[in-house]
């Protein structure tokens, strides 16, 4: 009898230390929470800040964006859209933020939000190499091609001159060197992008048509994400990490813009 009674607490013991053994596995393989995502629009036509590589979306824009979801703990999620489509995302909440070389216009101040300023850009004009082209006034009375939606185009329209505006800014370069413009205008390090795949075809001039900064675009009124990325640019300049990304892609940087 003592035999008996012996084994039945052993097998009770036993069923007790697989039920327990069972609720700890279980308490342990239960998942931590995921961050949400940060969601990114982007144009990935804009070299070297958004450009592809095969299927990869690369550039400085891309790695800025990426060191900065990783500062707040989040997982980039990233896609690639037309460039006004991108700032319609933005400002409409579709995407938490559109990163694309985008100027911080007082315009567009009226719908978005921005964060504080990270590059300090420029446009500028690509002509042909033998063109007769050699100063901004020079363009008087000539056909000028650019990117729709940014602030090169909306140069020429404030400056009234003939355009044709093209969804990419390569389609604008192609324009130049098929004879269709005289010159095509675009931001400064693209201009320099662009031409430099032209084998000598084309040049960047030296004039700079317009000072401008580029900003990440939010949605108007998210100031909560807009301190967060704010505090992550901050730190990105302070650590370095900010003109680290620049020096990768040869663009000019000064710690203090």
């Amino acid at each position: 009898m003592k035999k008996v009674l012996a084994l039945l607490l052993i097998a009770l013991c036993g069923l007790s230390l697989v039920a327990c053994g069972g609720g700890e596995a279980e308490t342990d393989s239960a998942a931590e929470p995921k961050a949400e995502a940060l969601t990114m629009a982007t144009n990935a036509e804009f070299p070297p800040f958004e450009y592809l590589e095969g299927e990869e979306i690369v550039g400085a824009d891309i790695e800025i964006a990426q060191a900065i979801a990783e500062i707040l703990g989040r997982e980039l999620e990233i896609t690639n859209i037309d460039f006004d489509a991108a700032l319609t995302g933005a400002a409409t909440g579709k995407y938490d933020m559109a990163v694309a070389g985008i100027t911080a216009t007082d315009e567009r101040k009226q719908n978005m939000n921005f964060s504080d300023d990270y590059y300090t850009a420029s446009q500028a004009i690509i002509v042909m190499a033998d063109s007769d082209i050699k100063v901004a006034t020079d363009l008087e009375g000539k056909t000028i091609s650019c990117q729709e939606g940014t602030t090169g185009e909306q140069y020429l329209l404030d400056n009234e001159y003939e355009i044709q505006s093209f969804k990419t800014g390569a389609e604008a370069v192609t324009a130049l060197t098929s004879g269709k413009v005289d010159a095509v205008v675009i931001d400064n390090a693209v201009a320099k992008a662009l031409s430099d795949k032209q084998n000598g075809a084309t040049v960047v001039l030296d004039e700079a048509l317009t000072k401008e900064a580029y900003a990440i675009a939010l949605q108007k009124g998210d100031d909560e994400l807009t301190a967060e990325i704010n505090g992550a640019l901050s730190e990105l300049k302070a650590s370095g990490k900010l003109a680290e990304i620049f020096a990768k892609y040869e663009l000019p940087y000064d710690d203090a813009e």
